[in-house]
Parts: structure tokens; sequence; C-alpha cells
């Protein structure tokens, strides 16, 4: 896949463009129905599928103090996205230019004009153009005079409610992984770069990995069960720490993760965390023996969970 960023509204050419979209923030069940159906359409009829997003969240524009933190960087979306089967990643600076965008004009300027969309797949509750002015029935009409069709795909559901970033926002920040995984399809997860430490976990004979991430929401403190991908792509299983060590005075917010069973010098390496599983709250021990004492309590229960038959796991 590739991305290409919408700098200017030319034409880009691209063969019978299914497009569809959207923040894809998370790129959660519900945008994976939207990818899906686009998909379908774009291998049946030859054509290409593309996802258009936009860069800032439309909110960081329109109401800045109330915008959500992001699920996913962009870098992290376009790998899911690849994974889909998406083409290319067509992404839309979202500027108050933007916004002043009546639903005649995107659907003019952007759909038709720059990306050439034959077709264009979005949610039975998408809505576009200057204060949401336009929707599914609007982009119908445009699309019969511009040359496009347009497919609606009712909401994926999940525990009865529809499938929503704001969703998995909630599940992860409450650290309830069972139910962003359940909304995902796939595992929460972060990317970071090993940093220094005080070392203290090595001094403890449990070393970690201290994790600096780009990532702006993190699971709600605790300790979790995960896997991380080390720099030779392989996926360790390992605890996770989401916290402030109150057992040794607490301070900023830290990321650490113990990897079972592996031992390398992963200073300034990439890690991803995948989490899995919540383990137990954060909480402050009497003193280094209770906490290590708990810690090796923990690797013993995240043996358990990880390394669990398929049908078994969390």
């Amino acid at each position: 896949m590739t991305r290409v960023r919408l700098e200017t509204l030319g034409p880009v050419g691209w063969p019978a463009p299914a497009v569809t979209v959207g923040n894809f923030d998370g790129t959660h069940r519900g945008h994976q129905a939207l990818v899906a159906v686009a998909v379908a359409w774009a291998r049946a009829q030859g054509g290409t599928v593309v996802v258009l997003t936009f860069d800032p969240h439309p909110a960081r524009v329109l109401r800045p103090l109330r915008a959500p933190a992001a699920l996913t960087t962009l870098d992290q979306k376009e790998e899911i996205l690849a994974g889909l089967g998406v083409d290319w990643l067509a992404v839309l600076p979202f500027t108050e230019a933007t916004a002043e965008l009546s639903a005649d004009a995107f659907a003019r300027q952007v759909l038709a004009g720059a990306l050439g969309a034959r077709l264009v797949v979005v949610g039975e509750s998408f809505r576009f153009g200057h204060r949401r002015g336009g929707d599914p029935a609007t982009l119908r009409l445009l699309g019969d005079a511009l040359g496009f069709s347009v497919r609606t795909v009712p909401p994926v559901l999940h525990a009865g409610s529809p499938v929503s970033s704001s969703r998995v926002r909630e599940a992860v920040l409450r650290g309830n992984m069972a139910e962003a995984t359940a909304l995902l399809g796939r595992p929460f997860f972060i990317d970071g770069t090993v940093v220094r430490g005080d070392g203290r976990g090595r001094s403890l004979g449990i070393p970690t990995a201290n994790v600096s991430t780009e990532n702006e929401i993190l699971p709600g403190r605790g300790v979790y069960a995960g896997r991380s991908r080390v720099p030779t792509g392989d996926w360790i299983p390992a605890v996770i720490n989401v916290g402030e060590r109150p057992t040794f005075g607490g301070g900023g917010p830290v990321i650490e993760a113990h990897l079972i069973d592996f031992s390398a010098d992963l200073y300034g390496t990439r890690l991803r965390l995948e989490f899995q599983a919540h383990l137990r709250a954060e909480r402050r021990f009497p003193g280094p023996e209770a906490l290590v004492a708990q810690i090796h309590a923990d690797i013993a229960k995240a043996r358990v969970l990880l390394l669990a038959p398929r049908g078994n796991t969390v």
C-alpha cells in the first residue's frame, strides 16, 4: 500500500477507485466492514481500494479543547489498512478551508475530482461537508451527477451497540482489554522506543524494557499480560506495567515490559506492545521483596493466559 497526502486536489489517476471515507481511528471492526465492501467491489471490477482519511483529526481544528486522543498513529493506521487489502491511503489535510467545503464541493473536488471515485462506501451515519450538511442520501444524489455509486454499510454491533472509536477508547482507558479486543478485532497495541530507566528491574532480577511511546492513549494504570514484537519480528510473551511505580516513590507515568524468557540488549530499538489481559491494579508494596514475589506471580499468571489454547485465550 502507498500513502499519499493530498496537498492539491489534482486527479491522482488511480484505476476505478472504490473509496471509503472516515477518520478510521483505531481501524476497528466497523471500519473493517467498510473496507471489506470496497475490497470486494474493487477485486471484482479490477479497481483500486482507496481509504480517504483526514490529518489532523477534524476535531483538532473544529473543537481542539474537546478533541479525542488518537487510538493509532497515522503510520499504524496505514499498516493496519494495508493488511486489510487497501491499495492507497489518501490523507486529506484537514484545515479551516477544508471544514468550509460544502457537501457538494467535497464530493466534486475530492471524491470525483481528485480521487476519480467509481464507488464510495460509507456507514449509515456518515456525515460530510460544512457543518456535516451531507448524509448518504445527499451523497447518492451527488454520485448520480458525478459518476460514482454509493453503498452504505450498517453498523457493526457488539453487546447490542455499534462499535465505535469512542467505545474502544473507553475500554482501553478502563483497562478492559477483552472488550477492546472484541471491538477492534485484534488486541490493542502501542509502539515505542526502548529508553534507559533507572535499572531497578534488573537489580531485582526481573529486567524490564522502558518504552517511550508516541501513542496518545495508554491502558489504565495496572499490570497486563501481553506480547512484545522485538526487532527480529518475533513475538515474545510479556508482563507490561503501566503506572508510576508507587513502591519506589512514584513519579511520571512509565511503561515497562518484562519479556518472559527473553534476554537481549534492546536499548534504542523499537518495540510493539500488545495488551491482551488485565492482571491487576497497580499498588504500593511494603518493600522490594513483596514486589518481586508479586511480579513472579504476575509472570506465572501471564504464562497461563498467553500460552492457553487459542479457544481459551482472553
